[in-house]
């Protein structure tokens, strides 16, 4: 007779017979392409701020933009990270989904008798997620970044550097995200994707623990008892409020990823994201480190309401429910 399987493995295995699902990847899909569409006119103009030159305010970079772009400028790369960033939030979302329900079946063989949330499993869930999402992320940003700043204006002067191409003028550096590729793999190496993922692990890491936690716990306590699961309402608030509040706490570091992987589009100007943090200091006080806190703040919400509403509307449908599930 064969004996019992220990406790430990038996809810590994009915984790992996039952628990892990699929449905949590399509729905982050949906859910990032929405993201993507609501939040990426902003994600400019944060990226332009950051590490653009000229601009003195939000205000003063939207005006700059319209009227040296036109309407498309704030849109500029937005098809790669459309098609990209969509595949990333099917990840993120599916492997935080999917670690919060392995934790929750390892340490309790039937989950539905515990607590519903519990915050160790949260914060577990949302690192793994986070340094998950840094392997896929960086190159995406990466691409996005260039693309989003080969048309700012170069200041040979302030900069005190050489340019890496002659006669830049007005013209662009990448024709689009797969000459952007190219030219970068060409000129830097497979290395060269990754350009500023240390400083973009030190933002999201703990930045998805203040993206998922607070949406959770938010949803939670929005929601009344007689309620099974939150409303799309609440969803939409709870997302958008998680949102900020994440996107506002990374700022510091969300600069020092975005100089770093600006970094190369015409000049080397950093040697790594403490030699980033030393020279923005240096130069520009510490209020660098909170430039775009505002749009970050502002944009984080509209951006995560949708990706929360995109995902737990898709589930719901997927899953035949009437009542929105919370991750």
């Amino acid at each position: 007779m064969g004996t019992d399987p220990a406790p430990g493995a038996r809810g590994a295995a009915a984790w992996a017979m039952g628990s892990f699902q699929l449905e949590d990847f399509v729905a982050g899909w949906i859910g990032g392409a929405a993201s993507v569409i609501v939040g990426h006119p902003l994600d400019t103009v944060k990226a332009r701020l950051q590490a653009g030159n000229g601009y003195g305010s939000t205000l003063s970079c939207i005006r700059t933009v319209y009227r040296r772009e036109s309407v498309f400028g704030f849109f500029k790369g937005m098809s790669f990270p459309l098609v990209s960033i969509t595949v990333y939030n099917s990840v993120v979302f599916g492997v935080f989904s999917n670690t919060q329900r392995f934790l929750s079946h390892h340490r309790c063989q039937e989950p539905e008798a515990g607590p519903r949330h519990v915050l160790s499993d949260l914060l577990l869930a949302s690192m793994v997620a986070g340094v998950v999402s840094v392997g896929l992320g960086a190159p995406v940003d990466l691409i996005k970044i260039r693309l989003q700043m080969q048309t700012q204006p170069f200041q040979e002067a302030s900069l005190g550097v050489k340019p890496r191409v002659a006669a830049l003028g007005e013209q662009p550096a990448y024709q689009g995200p797969v000459h952007c590729i190219a030219t970068i793999v060409r000129t830097e190496g497979l290395a060269g994707l990754y350009r500023g993922a240390s400083a973009m692990l030190l933002r999201d890491v703990p930045g998805y623990c203040l993206y998922f936690i607070p949406y959770v716990f938010l949803s939670d306590w929005i929601t009344p008892d007689a309620h099974a699961g939150p409303s799309p309402c609440a969803v939409w608030l709870a997302g958008g409020m998680a949102g900020a509040i994440s996107w506002g706490t990374a700022t510091p570091m969300d600069v020092v990823k975005s100089r770093l992987q600006a970094d190369g589009v015409y000049v080397n100007k950093y040697k790594g994201v403490l030699d980033c943090i030393s020279q923005s200091y240096q130069k520009e006080g510490l209020k660098v480190f909170f430039r775009g806190i505002t749009v970050n703040a502002v944009r984080g919400f509209p951006m995560s309401a949708a990706m929360f509403l995109g995902y737990e509307l898709s589930l719901q449908a997927i899953r035949g429910d009437h009542v929105v599930t919370s991750p």
